[in-house]
């Protein structure tokens, strides 16, 4: 059967899909792209993907029957918000604490650092609420709290013979679904410190991502300089 640009294209985004996971790498990725474009059948399009799972699908992994859910960056921001709070508070005195990662962030959490310091990492979290308050008190101490450029922060604190407020930001625009989080405390002879910054992963799956657009708009000026060929005459796919 004679293939569509929709099916070309069904094909190209299941071969994007399968180099931002990390199944094909760049130079095989290009080859059967280029290949989909020239494609004049279903009969030629279906073995550029036969070797790969659907779009969007969670695989289990080696022994385990249940798949693997999406996290952090790769769930949307609705799916990060709900659940119970893993965490509503954290206290260091001479010492330090820290929560990062994968966890969940209370309605209300609570923040003390006295000579010690602390480190509130949102990046990977969930969040208990759409509307969260974390109150950070730093006394002769410091507490930084590391935000993505997509989530909407806002800083009320007060800096008494200290600091607090936001430092130098990556680029990114609040999400409208996010949660909303407030900061507010103050900082006596110490700092509250917060920063708008990316984790390393979702940086690589920029860069992956912009690596993808090259290698397309690669194949296609080299279609384009073919010129009209097997594929009925097209010079290029949109």
């Amino acid at each position: 059967m004679r293939a569509s640009d929709a099916d070309r294209e069904r094909i190209a985004e299941s071969l994007r899909e399968a180099v931002a996971e990390g199944r094909l790498d760049m130079d095989e990725f290009e080859q059967r792209l280029e290949s989909a474009y020239k494609a004049r059948t279903h009969g030629e399009l279906e073995p550029l993907v036969q070797d790969l799972p659907a779009p969007g699908t969670a695989v289990a992994p080696v022994g385990s029957a249940a798949p693997v859910p999406l996290r952090g960056s790769a769930a949307s921001w609705p799916a990060r918000i709900g659940g119970t709070a893993t965490s509503k508070g954290a206290f260091a005195f001479w010492g330090g604490f820290n929560r990062k990662g994968r966890w969940t962030v209370g309605r209300k959490f609570t923040a003390f650092a006295m000579w010690g310091g602390g480190e509130i990492d949102l990046r990977e979290a969930n969040f208990e609420d759409g509307e969260i308050v974390i109150r950070c008190f730093a006394i002769m101490g410091g507490v930084h709290v590391t935000a993505p450029p997509e989530l909407n922060v806002d800083v009320r604190g007060v800096g008494i013979m200290g600091g607090f407020g936001e430092g130098s930001n990556e680029d990114g625009e609040p999400a409208p679904d996010a949660p909303r989080v407030r900061i507010t405390g103050f900082a006596l002879m110490g700092g509250v410190g917060v920063e708008r910054k990316r984790t390393k992963a979702e940086l690589r799956r920029l860069k992956e991502a912009e690596e993808i657009e090259q290698a397309e708009r690669a194949v296609r000026e080299r279609r384009r300089l073919e010129g009209p060929g097997e594929s009925g005459g097209r010079k290029e796919l949109g």
